[in-house]
């Protein structure tokens, strides 16, 4: 079977993972925008440690669960989207405005909506977490 997003299967096993209760999830294969995409959420406290796995191939994760996302999916395809729009994206696809985050990626690096607000720049987006 061919693969269409590399990202799409990478967030899918973890919501699957994560909705079994398992404590940790071997995604393969791994790409650069995925581990970005993870270190953001990383860096909000949705996930655990990132453990990269180098097999001389496309290489592999082991992403440790903490059990907080309740959903994380995958934008196809990568609209673009202006600073102006940002908000109107946010009702659209999050929850509330009090938890989680979309993706985007920037000119100036793969970010969250409100560090994209803060560095005011716009992008392509790539996905939610929550």
């Amino acid at each position: 079977m061919v693969r269409i997003s590399v990202l799409n299967d990478c967030l899918n096993s973890i919501v699957n993972a994560e909705r079994r209760g398992k404590r940790q999830v071997l995604v393969r294969p791994s790409s650069k925008v995925v581990v970005k995409f993870l270190s953001v959420m990383q860096k909000h406290g949705y996930i655990g440690d990132i453990d990269i796995v180098d097999d001389h191939r496309s290489g592999k994760l082991v992403i440790q669960l903490n059990g907080r996302i309740n959903k994380c999916g995958v934008i196809s395809p990568r609209f673009n989207v202006k600073l102006d729009e940002i908000e109107t994206w946010v009702n659209n696809l999050l929850p509330s405005r009090q938890f989680g985050y979309l993706v985007f990626t920037t000119s100036a690096g793969i970010m969250d909506h409100e560090e994209a607000r803060r560095k005011r720049t716009g992008g392509k987006i790539l996905g939610y977490f929550y």
